[in-house]
């Protein structure tokens, strides 16, 4: 899988079950709306993902590392209140994430080879 189908899987797993954990909610909080506004900026990057710019891949990263930091508290709240539904929601929101995360990491490590690789050979005088 490409890294730009990573993270457009990751960002609309988080817009939905974000927005499906504030609609189903009884007392909804604005907060539980994060995801989903981080979810609709990944996807408004994802064109920029895909041809490779490289500071808007980065950006992308640091959202994904803001999100994911983002979603333990919520994980750890739902098995203290027993909310099977709730957990589950956050859960694949976390496993989204990890995934988008590691196709991010394979991809600046290709990146970086590829540079090396293609890197001018200095000649000696």
């Amino acid at each position: 899988m490409k890294t730009h189908i990573a993270s457009l899987i990751n960002a609309i797993t988080l817009i939905i079950l974000s927005s499906w954990g504030y609609l189903s909610s009884d007392t909804p909080s604005v907060t539980a709306l994060i995801p989903t506004a981080i979810g609709i900026i990944l996807l408004t990057l994802n064109k920029g993902v895909k041809k490779e710019n490289k500071i808007i891949a980065h950006i992308a990263v640091l959202l994904t590392i803001i999100v994911l930091i983002g979603l333990i508290k919520p994980v750890f709240g739902a098995m203290d209140r027993g909310d099977n539904a709730a957990f589950l929601r956050v859960a694949i929101m976390i496993l989204s994430t990890i995934g988008a995360m590691v196709f991010f990491v394979k991809s600046f490590i290709n990146a970086r080879k590829n540079r090396e690789t293609t890197k001018p050979i200095e000649e000696e005088i």
